[in-house]
């Protein structure tokens, strides 16, 4: 399988997670996209809307990281104990999967990527709007030891590597919040591949963009 991506992208990041977990190999094609590799007819050809991460299995196009890592799931797994079959499980599973998405990262790029794109100040109102969504996923993290209940799934795969995007690029301080450390420390230590995949992803975002830990 021909996986496009950016190493430091986060939602990159957790289809590679649920990759290495599931035991599937992807054939890793970088796309730089500040040079518009991802402009080029030939990659256009692929994926129109040229948006990463997009994965090629034989002849099956998908792009948008949640799907792609759900496709996983649902093709490849085992079992289903990452993304289980169970309609209210599975429903929580995606629920957070979106919070992630709508909310989470994207709170914080609302309000670390002017700062990191465009060496804008940072704006307090948007640093709020972050905190809340924060103490959303420390609401989850309240009475279950992981993000959609008991049981490790892709949830935590996408919600990982959004949460070391804004520990380790933005230097943001998640000291407060004692579910997301409790939760964040466990899967430092679980995931397979976190501290190559996420860490290392993370560290060459905030080197490439990140005015702040320079």
């Amino acid at each position: 399988m021909d996986f496009y991506h950016l190493p430091l992208s986060a939602p990159c990041q957790s289809v590679r997670l649920v990759a290495k977990a599931l035991g599937l190999h992807l054939n890793l094609k970088e796309l730089d996209l500040l040079n518009g590799e991802h402009l080029k007819p030939e990659f256009l050809k692929i994926n129109p809307q040229h948006t990463i991460p997009t994965l090629v299995d034989n002849d099956f196009v998908l792009w948008e990281s949640r799907a792609i890592l759900t496709y996983l799931c649902e093709k490849y797994g085992k079992n289903d104990g990452l993304y289980p079959k169970d309609p209210k499980k599975r429903a929580l599973v995606n629920q957070r999967l979106f919070f992630d998405m709508g909310t989470l990262y994207q709170r914080f790029s609302q309000a670390f990527y002017p700062v990191m794109m465009e060496g804008k100040e940072l704006n307090a109102d948007n640093v709020v709007k972050l905190d809340e969504a924060l103490e959303f996923l420390e609401i989850f993290l309240d009475k279950t030891a992981f993000a959609a209940g008991d049981k490790l799934t892709v949830a935590d795969m996408t919600l990982l590597a959004t949460i070391t995007t804004i520990d380790v690029t933005a230097g943001h301080d998640l000291s407060k919040y004692q579910n997301i450390q409790r939760w964040y420390a466990q899967l430092k230590e679980s995931v397979a591949g976190y501290e190559e995949i996420c860490v290392e992803g993370a560290k060459k975002f905030r080197e490439a963009f990140n005015p702040i830990n320079k």
